[in-house]
């Protein structure tokens, strides 16, 4: 007696469904790992705009041509720096890596005018941060919780918020009447 299995209709269909849906979710979460970006910010100086600012060029034709710069320095002269970067990050959480920078420096004598200009890129020095948002501070940094439970500013201000003064007086100068 031999035994074989049978296969209804309903059970390839099933097999087949099911085929179906993995092969779109697989496909819909590759895809979602795949997300190259890439973030250029700053500064792009074309050729044309370079044209308008020969050497001899005043300060305000510079401005009027290249517009406001990233930054400035007064070390011995005024200058002018135009920045800009190319980062890029081959998934969404990973950290940004930058990929080329530039610097157009425009530098200025004494009387305003353009005495020289320089290109710097990634390769003529080491990178630099054009956004940093983070300011160090001495001391030491409590959370919220670490400053609750020691009693700190977050603690008295969250008393005050609550109506809980100081040495338990009222806060409400009309209860003082």
């Amino acid at each position: 007696m031999s035994l074989k299995k049978r296969y209804f209709k309903s059970d390839v269909k099933f097999f087949s469904s099911a085929a179906i849906a993995l092969i779109i979710a697989s496909t819909t979460a590759l895809s979602g790992c795949q997300t190259s970006t890439v973030l250029n910010g700053g500064y792009v100086a074309d050729q044309q705009s370079l044209n308008l600012v020969p050497e001899g060029s005043s300060r305000e034709q510079v401005l009027l041509s290249l517009g406001t710069p990233s930054t400035t320095a007064t070390f011995d002269g005024e200058v002018f720096y135009y920045i800009s970067q190319r980062r890029t990050r081959a998934v969404a959480f990973q950290k940004l890596k930058v990929v080329d920078q530039s610097v157009l420096a425009v530098y200025f004598d004494k009387d305003g005018v353009v005495s020289r200009r320089a290109n710097y890129t990634l390769q003529d020095g080491k990178v630099f941060d054009t956004v940093g948002r983070v300011t160090p501070t001495g001391g030491k940094e409590l959370t919220f919780l670490q400053q609750m439970l020691s009693g700190g500013s977050a603690a008295s201000a969250a008393r005050s918020l609550f109506g809980g003064g100081a040495g338990g007086t009222p806060q409400n100068p009309s209860s003082l009447r």
